[in-house]
């Protein structure tokens, strides 16, 4: 099994040698790939000086975020691909853990693990939440778009997901017109119609929150927008097995809006919230999914977590 990590980039040339180190550093060998997005810094420069050690391409003009991913992956020669944007970095260790889960479960197609959020100066804030007991485990693919939408599967960003490469160009690859809002959310849904899903209970990923981060630059309202067509797209591949217990789907959209409503009332946003507050947030069924995913998430553990493959050390 060979994986190839993919490290899109963009005009962050201190960062990204971070991230390239982190790839390069990893206790097993792989492929690294640095899809560069027409930077105008040092970053070609910087490339071409570690010669064969990094495959690299580079767009000849700027095509946005999901469109270098993209390239990047058409680039790799891995089996499976890890991505990781140029503001992150990955633990030592993390492609070793991923290849010993997926060696266990040759029917999975994503893979993904627990998260460290650091700040600039890569001090640990928080960490993404485990998912079920045990250090790893797998949730069938029947179960996953169930889970997704209920919000009990998390798979979080890219630095967190590793994909089976084949399965990443039969769903299409990430879609250019979300394009850093949700375009990584977007491909998973998408990957996982083709196989399994692999959990790993174990910090392998270094996500920096920072005013530079991509997605910073939409608007709350817009960011809301895209959740509820998120939703939209999982709700329509929820398999048949699940269909009788899953609310109807006003429901689910009035929660997203009370989500984001207080979200921007914990940022003090006036403007955001006047824009999206209405009777959502007298839904009692949205108080109730917004209560339930808030405990799933703080358990760590969800009913979808019935066939497992427990990994010890």
């Amino acid at each position: 099994m060979k994986f190839s990590v993919v490290i899109s980039t963009y005009n962050r040339l201190n960062l990204l040698q971070r991230a390239i180190d982190s790839a390069r550093n990893q206790t097993i060998q792989c492929e690294v790939v640095v899809a560069d997005d027409c930077s105008s810094d040092d970053t070609q420069t910087y490339i071409k000086s570690l010669g064969d050690k990094v495959v690299y391409h580079r767009n000849e003009v700027n095509q946005g975020h999901a469109a270098t991913v993209n390239a990047g992956v058409a680039k790799a020669s891995g089996d499976w691909i890890k991505f990781l944007d140029d503001d992150d970095y990955l633990a030592p260790n993390c492609i070793e853990e991923m290849i010993k889960a997926i060696a266990l479960r040759p029917d999975a197609v994503i893979c993904s693990c627990v998260a460290a959020q650091v700040d600039e100066h890569e001090v640990e804030l928080s960490r993404t939440p485990q998912v079920g007991p045990g250090l790893a485990f797998y949730i069938p693919q029947a179960d996953i778009h169930y889970g997704m939408l209920l919000e009990l599967v998390p798979f979080g960003t890219p630095v967190q997901v590793a994909s089976r490469r084949d399965a990443f160009l039969k769903s299409g690859g990430w879609d250019s017109t979300l394009d850093a809002n949700c375009d990584d959310i977007d491909s998973w849904i998408r990957i996982a119609q083709f196989g399994d899903a692999i959990f790993l209970n174990q910090c392998l990923a270094y996500r920096t929150v920072w005013t530079g981060a991509y997605n910073q630059k939409f608007s709350l309202s817009r960011r809301l927008a895209t959740n509820i067509l998120m939703k939209e797209k999982i709700y329509a591949l929820v398999s048949d097995q699940h269909r009788s217990k899953i609310p109807v789907f006003q429901d689910i959209k009035n929660y997203l809006k009370l989500h984001w409503i207080l979200v921007a009332l914990k940022q003090k946003n006036i403007k955001s919230f006047l824009s999206m507050i209405d009777a959502s947030v007298l839904s009692p069924q949205s108080w109730k999914f917004l209560l339930t995913a808030a405990s799933s998430r703080r358990q760590g553990n969800n009913s979808l977590v019935r066939k497992l493959v427990l990994i010890e050390p």
